[in-house]
């Protein structure tokens, strides 16, 4: 069998922003397997890491297009879960880290199109995603890459779809139960080849998703549009503007306790009577310039800007909000943030051996208004919850970094091969408390963190089509603005105790290409440092803390497999064994615990039958085991295992028109369970419940203009 590939190959994911979709291959009538690849990206066999990608049209099929949750289960040490909460976000995790957040994506690494969706701080968000226009995910586990900062788990990296010819336009929508609609819109084309001068490509994309919600006061709205546009100035440079904005307008249903859970998944007692709710607003907008100075030299800069404003409504009581020094119940952010990310690329030969160098600096701020109010207001003698009432913090924060960063690839022999980077990393916080009144003081203060982060993978090709890797990082976590904001046991100030974490990786995995299957295996171990921890979880409010020494032990293995032209097999597991090695409790002993909101065993299989047109349908079946609520190990939400089914037809009408009609069944058997857990929850209401069977239907329209 000989091997064609289309495209430029230069180097491989450690050395790269973004990873590469390795196309399943297609057997010719000549025995030839095809791959395609553009510049600068490799396939997943050939990457000295664990890595995963999922194709954007895989996402899409028969799915509302509304999560990520929906399709990245296959994706073997990802733990992601559907809180069933807009107001919160996914959880997500990568080899455990990320599991403490109470709201967004924390210890991952998070970019749409090379702009960074995890802000200095370490804070992310996926609701800015447009599943509508991705290209692929590329989930990069383990701090292997010198080019990415300020994570331990790894990185996640969205590719949007670029507008080829001959222009499409394509309609959708979507209705399931709990009253959900998304109705979508998307635009892409392109004028010549993008090879000549004034060439230009485009996407344009937008949507809106409204839900009832599965749980009582879990109501939301969301509005999310996405752009790309492409110009070719010359033979050897392209300028890249890319636009994105959401708009989200959530119910907080909040946790349940076990009792709660049992007597009624659905209810949120809470919520109603605090009327907890948040809104969010985020418009960014990047600029990428490439150019390939040479035959051996490529330079790169990435520039953005964006703003985020958010209103959170929280169920905090009266009682506590009456202590002078407390924040209240009400939170107002607005943050804005900008940044630059350059780099060249240079590849040669030294001594002979082929070696690819690249060196960059990353530059991100953060800036924050912050302010909180009480959630009451007394009116006419009466206490009126779920309203904005007088001030009680108001402070700005700045966050930023300044990371320069080299890494090289050295070709030793046809078979070996070794990466190496290094990345110093320096992040800085300042805060200016505006509110000092009566008790309340100058909570004002600044602190600033560095590490250097080295990283290392030896690649062996055992044949053409299996090799084997042993590759050791080291990474790097700060706490997140709002893991500062605020001290246990409601005392006022920044928790300017609170460290950094640091994780030390090392990994050792196999992959190989047999027929039309790709298998996979990874061994890690991680051990932490100082890892930030949830110390309390009351009212809507969580404090941290660092838990002393943690220990992350693993395999992963994944197998996806193309049997014929229209059958395909998915397959994945991970076995996670993530415990405290120093007593982070207090008075209770908590080392041996296993860190909560992690699972120890995760499973995942699926079946496909996906020809280009006609009938399709698939299946998948999903196990996670139990996972521990807080760290005395005293609660946990079950294990479950959830199977769902999809079936659709895809018309062709007059070559020009295309039309998908589908429908689909989740949780097949109605299993009972609980979608996610909020982490020491100081009141025990730890479960987030995910509904039970629950149905979907869609129709997808396309046109090309031919």
């Amino acid at each position: 069998m000989k091997i064609v590939h289309h495209g430029k190959i230069y180097l491989p994911l450690i050395l790269v922003p973004a990873l590469s979709s390795f196309a399943l291959p297609v057997l010719a009538a000549e025995d030839t397997m095809v791959v395609t690849a553009t510049q600068g990206t490799i396939s997943e066999l050939d990457t000295p890491a664990a890595v995963s990608v999922v194709n954007g049209d895989d996402m899409r099929q028969a799915a509302p297009r509304v999560n990520l949750s929906e399709s990245l289960s296959s994706v073997p040490g990802l733990q992601v879960q559907n809180r069933q909460n807009y107001a919160q976000d996914l959880q997500l995790s990568v080899r455990g880290f990320g599991s403490r957040s109470t709201y967004g994506v924390r210890g991952i690494r998070m970019y749409v199109d090379g702009i960074p969706a995890t802000m200095p701080d370490g804070q992310g968000q996926t609701s800015n995603i447009d599943i509508n226009s991705v290209e692929s995910v590329e989930v990069l586990r383990g701090p292997f890459s010198a080019l990415y900062g300020n994570a331990s788990g790894g990185v996640i990296n969205v590719s949007t779809t670029t507008g080829t010819q001959p222009p499409t336009f394509e309609a959708s929508s979507y209705y399931g139960s709990f009253g959900s609609w998304r109705n979508s819109i998307k635009a892409t084309g392109a004028t010549g080849d993008g090879t000549q001068a004034g060439d230009v490509d485009y996407a344009v994309s937008a949507s809106r998703f409204t839900t009832h919600g599965y749980r009582d006061h879990s109501s939301a709205q969301k509005n999310l549009g996405n752009a790309k546009l492409g110009v070719r100035l010359n033979e050897a440079s392209k300028l890249t503007l890319l636009l994105n904005s959401v708009d989200i307008d959530a119910n907080d249903p909040g946790g349940l306790t076990e009792q709660e859970w049992r007597d009624n998944p659905t209810q949120a007692p809470r919520a109603e009577q605090y009327n907890t709710r948040k809104t969010t607003k985020q418009t960014q907008a990047g600029l990428r310039y490439d150019r390939q100075l040479t035959a051996s030299d490529d330079l790169s800069v990435m520039m953005y800007a964006g703003v985020r404003e958010t209103t959170q409504y929280q169920s905090i009581p009266v009682v506590p909000q009456l202590n002078p020094t407390h924040p209240g119940g009400v939170i107002e952010l607005s943050r804005h943030y900008q940044g630059i990310d350059s780099r060249w690329t240079h590849r040669g030969n030294l001594l002979s051996i082929p070696v690819t160098l690249t060196t960059g600096l990353d530059y991100e701020t953060l800036s924050e208004k912050r302010k909180g109010y009480e959630n009451f207001v007394v009116e006419n003698g009466s206490t009126v919850l779920g309203e904005k009432g007088s001030l009680r913090r108001d402070e700005r924060n700045l966050m930023w970094n300044v990371d320069p960063y080299l890494q090289t690839a050295w070709q030793l022999t046809d078979k070996l091969s070794l990466d190496a980077g290094i990345r110093f990393s320096s992040v800085y916080f300042d805060s200016n408390d505006q509110y000092i009144t009566g008790v309340n003081g100058d909570d004002s203060g600044d602190a600033s963190y560095h590490k250097w982060l080295p990283a290392a993978a030896l690649k062996y090709a055992l044949t053409e089509a299996w090799n084997v890797y042993a590759s050791a990082g080291r990474g790097f976590e700060t706490p997140t603005i709002n893991e500062l904001s605020y001290r246990d046991n409601g005392q006022s100030g920044l928790n300017f105790g609170l460290k950094p974490s640091t994780s030390d990786t090392l990994e050792v995995g196999s992959k190989t290409r047999v027929g039309n299957s790709l298998l996979t295996a990874a061994v890690f171990q991680t051990d932490t440092d100082d890892e930030i921890v949830a110390d309390q979880s009351s009212g809507g409010r969580t404090t941290y803390k660092n838990a002393g020494e943690t220990r992350r032990r693993g395999v992963e293995l994944s197998a996806d497999s193309q049997l014929g032209y229209d059958w395909r097999v998915k397959m994945a597991w991970t076995y996670l064994d993530a415990i405290y090695r120093s007593n982070t409790c207090g008075d209770d002993n908590c080392e041996g615990n296993r860190i909560p909101g992690i699972a120890q065993n995760m499973g995942y299989a699926s079946l496909e039958y996906a020809p280009p047109e006609g009938f399709y349908a698939g299946a998948d079946v999903r196990y996670m085991s139990d996972i521990q609520a807080n760290d005395e190990n005293t609660a946990q939400a079950p294990a479950y295992t959830v199977a769902s089914l999809n079936t659709g037809y895809k018309l062709r009408i007059q070559e020009s028109w295309l039309l998908d009609v589908w429908g689909r069944v989740d949780n097949l058997f109605d299993r009972e369970y609980v979608g996610s857990v909020i982490v020491n929850e100081g009141n025990g209401r730890y479960y987030e419940p995910a509904p039970g069977r629950n149905y979907g239907v869609g129709v997808n329209l396309s046109y090309t203009f031919m």
